[in-house]
């Protein structure tokens, strides 16, 4: 049976476009609407498999809007859009669509995002019922704790590994993003093949089409020989490009077209080399800004945005702390071969105490600097930056009150700051400095509802 497919487009020339690919693919169109009540309506009588939703919609609610809608009804659905603002693409990315593309589309990209989109929906369909039978320890090997957003995480992880989808993975620096570029690999079916790792940031501008690509003998002033590239070693396997975002424009464009054609071609060379490369890329920057300051490619940010999965900063994950602590001890004790097997409850306090940066890396680094330093078999005291503590009193009482209820009082406070906007400009995740989707997850757990203002 043809699965249903509602569009949602104020535009009539391009909903009957889409109509029409979308015919010829195989799917069937149940209607179009171009207003959020138009297609609340459809929605209703038709009850369509999934929703195909542009940002600008006639009437005074948004794409957006519709969406969280569409969430709470367990409704998949995917964006078809003209808008690049940042503000916009933050609030798009929050409400965790099953795909992105930007008008104008070519065939091959919206029926190649449809397809992707339908997968990770099974995917995830089969993963909750497997989890409902069966409950399976979430942790996958080298990435430790059991925080619910280092679990959501991981989740992702596991859903997107077996697929071919290109995967984003955001997370400041030391948080474990090479860790989780591993992880996906090893439970691919591709784990007997190579992962290539590339940091991005550490090519020299004039050679990465070179490293990347590769080069023919005689290419240019010094090629003395063949070289291979990075895809052409990645063939059949992983290739890991860290730090995405440093990577310039005009090297951009060449790799929308890897992505796109699934070729390369070498420097020097009149010749295209078909690769099966599945890409999975890395960065600290948000490539919202840098797409709205001209600095990143938005066709590339929609080919690479995919499946992001966001990895938490350590202070965001506190309840970790002393569990990768331990796990870090044991590790570097047993390789110094030294008889150090404890942190003293002052220790292990400091280490909950301080804000960390460097995140899980700084920990690591800290860990095996005083597993090496210290002259008895307990780490007694850390040598950390002084940290000024927070406390909030209960007035009248002088009750301490919880980490967990001065989280929810601070989140509370900026959501009323912001008149209960959470997302986009002037909105509690900016003030908070805090990805929207990490805020939206702070919010379920601490059980702040949506509407709060």
């Amino acid at each position: 049976m043809k699965e249903k497919l509602l569009i949602v487009e104020d535009e009539f020339i391009v909903a009957n476009d889409l109509k029409i690919i979308l015919q010829k693919v195989g799917y069937q169109v149940v209607g179009i609407a171009a207003s959020v009540a138009q297609a609340r309506k459809l929605i209703e009588e038709k009850k369509p498999d999934w929703i195909l939703l542009d940002i600008i919609l006639k009437g005074n609610l948004t794409g957006i809007d519709l969406a969280w809608e569409l969430r709470e009804m367990n409704l998949p659905f995917l964006y078809i859009s003209a808008n690049t603002n940042q503000s916009t693409l933050e609030a798009v990315k929050a409400t965790h669509p099953y795909g992105f593309t930007v008008k104008p589309f070519r065939e091959k990209d919206l029926t190649v995002m449809l397809d992707i989109a339908r997968y990770r929906f099974n995917q995830e369909k089969e993963d909750l019922a497997v989890n409902q039978i069966d409950p399976k320890n979430q942790e996958i090997e080298g990435i430790i704790g059991q925080s619910s957003l280092l679990k959501e995480a991981i989740e992702k992880i596991k859903i997107v590994a077996p697929a071919e989808t290109s995967v984003l993975i955001l997370g400041e620096s030391g948080t474990g993003k090479e860790r989780a570029a591993n992880a996906i690999h090893e439970l691919s079916s591709n784990k007997l093949n190579p992962i290539v790792v590339v940091n991005c940031a550490a090519l020299p501008h004039s050679l990465i089409e070179s490293e990347l690509f590769g080069h023919e003998k005689g290419a240019f002033t010094g090629a003395n020989a063949l070289r291979i590239g990075k895809f052409e070693q990645a063939n059949n396997g992983t290739i890991f490009l860290d730090e995405i975002g440093e990577l310039p424009l005009d090297s951009q464009v060449k790799l929308l077209r890897v992505l796109q054609e699934k070729e390369i071609q070498r420097l020097g060379s009149n010749k295209t080399i078909k690769i099966n490369v599945r890409i999975v890329a890395a960065t600290n920057k948000s490539l919202e800004k840098e797409v709205a300051e001209g600095r990143f490619r938005l066709d590339l940010y929609y080919r690479l945005n995919v499946f992001p999965i966001e990895l938490p900063s350590l202070r965001e994950r506190k309840e970790d702390i002393e569990v990768l602590a331990n796990y870090f001890l044991k590790k570097y004790a047993a390789s110094s071969k030294r008889n150090v097997n404890r942190i003293s409850a002052t220790g292990l306090d400091q280490l909950k105490n301080y804000n960390w940066p460097g995140n899980v890396r700084e920990l690591e680094h800290l860990i095996e600097r005083n597993v090496l330093l210290t002259k008895t078999n307990e780490i007694e005291k850390f040598d950390l930056p002084s940290i000024t503590p927070t406390v909030s009193l209960e007035i009248g009482t002088g009750k301490l009150k919880s980490m967990e209820e001065m989280e929810k009082e601070h989140i509370m406070n900026a959501l009323q700051i912001c008149n209960g906007k959470v997302s986009g400009a002037g909105g509690a995740a900016e003030l908070l400095k805090l990805q929207p989707q990490t805020l939206y997850s702070k919010m379920k757990k601490l059980g702040i509802k949506q509407g709060y203002n």
